[in-house]
């Protein structure tokens, strides 16, 4: 049977109740009811609107209305009301079934796409099913907000609809990843992953979204979810509370941190020292990151540590005396600079090197 049938084989046995409830005047049975859920079921698996089979019913009711017997006007309606009741319930029923096995299908396909652990070809037929050709780049964006979200809460609905509004069908796939939101894109269609961070940082009460670049195969997929999570990661570590991250903006951070050992020697080296200030070297460590964020415009950097300018002064003198490097001077202040970033990176001093 096509969609484009009539739904009377979902009216079967109908009729029939309806005139014994007329000649008697009783209500469906158990057995009656089933049927009616179970034929709510079928239609719902065939693909019927639960408009047009309510509307079929109730065509039927007022073709079929009894004339005689001894059931009244109220009974006949309490009985339409229960055959109606229970066929939607199992349409409902069916229907809730069908979106948890698409749900989990995802779930299965995301878990493979970016763990591996299915074979590329079979991988690649499957992700048409979502919208996405493998062979093309892709990029992946992560949102993270206050609270972990799964498949059918508020929130990544929200999300979807507001990228289905925006977007259409267009090759799109959102989902969620152990308590994030995710949303994978073409690589070329350069608007969607700013729209979803967008709307995500909205949705989750100013969460925070990381981009990662476009990378092309089912591999790529994978390397641009890792390049995001390390980006979330980084924005923890370095301080960083913008609202939308895109990793090809931090770049300079993996590469410095590739030679950690490196970066390690770099922070004891230069920052070492100020362990022998009073209060330990947090507060010194601080106010270099400051003095830096800001451009080295003491006022400014002052006023974000709710300090004096004099006190800012001899915070960087005392820093001056401790290591030997001016943060003031040019000269200084990129090893300076490179070694504070390195600090933060590598979560030093709370982490021995």
């Amino acid at each position: 049977m096509t969609h484009r049938e009539t739904p009377e084989r979902y009216l079967d046995g109908y009729d029939r109740i309806l005139k014994e409830v007329s000649d008697t005047g009783r209500r469906l049975t158990r057995e009656e009811l089933e049927s009616r859920r179970v034929l709510g079921e079928h239609a719902a698996d065939d693909g019927h609107g639960l408009r047009a089979l309510v509307s079929a019913h109730l065509s039927a009711t007022r073709a079929g209305w009894p004339s005689t017997g001894s059931g009244t006007a109220d009974s006949v309606l309490a009985a339409v009301q229960q055959a109606i009741d229970a066929f939607a319930e199992g349409y409902e029923r069916a229907q809730t079934l069908a979106v948890r096995q698409e749900e989990a299908a995802r779930r299965e396909f995301i878990d493979d796409l970016l763990y591996g652990r299915s074979d590329l070809g079979r991988l690649a037929e499957r992700a048409e099913r979502f919208g996405l050709r493998l062979a093309h780049a892709h990029a992946v964006a992560v949102a993270r907000g206050p609270a972990a979200y799964t498949e059918g809460d508020a929130v990544p609905r929200q999300v979807e609809q507001a990228l289905l509004a925006r977007f259409g069908n267009r090759s799109a796939l959102l989902t969620t990843k152990d308590g994030r939101l995710l949303c994978i894109a073409p690589g070329h269609e350069d608007e969607i992953l700013p729209y979803f961070a967008k709307r995500a940082h909205a949705a989750t009460d100013g969460g925070t979204v990381a981009i990662g670049r476009p990378q092309p195969g089912p591999g790529g997929v994978v390397q641009s979810y890792e390049e995001a999570l390390n980006t979330l990661e980084l924005a923890d570590r370095l301080g960083l509370d913008d609202p939308v991250l895109r990793a090809v903006d931090l770049l300079v951070y993996p590469v410095l941190t590739r030679d950690r050992q490196a970066m390690a020697d770099l922070v004891l080296d230069t920052l070492g020292p100020l362990t022998a200030a009073r209060g330990g070297a947090e507060p010194l460590l601080a106010t270099l990151t400051a003095y830096f964020d800001v451009g080295c415009v003491a006022a400014e950097a002052a006023r974000r540590l709710s300090l004096s300018v004099r006190a800012l002064t001899y915070r960087l003198e005392r820093i001056h005396k401790l290591t030997g490097a001016n943060p003031a001077d040019p000269g200084h202040r990129y090893m300076l600079q490179t070694a504070v970033i390195g600090a933060r990176l590598l979560d030093w001093p709370a982490k021995a090197l």
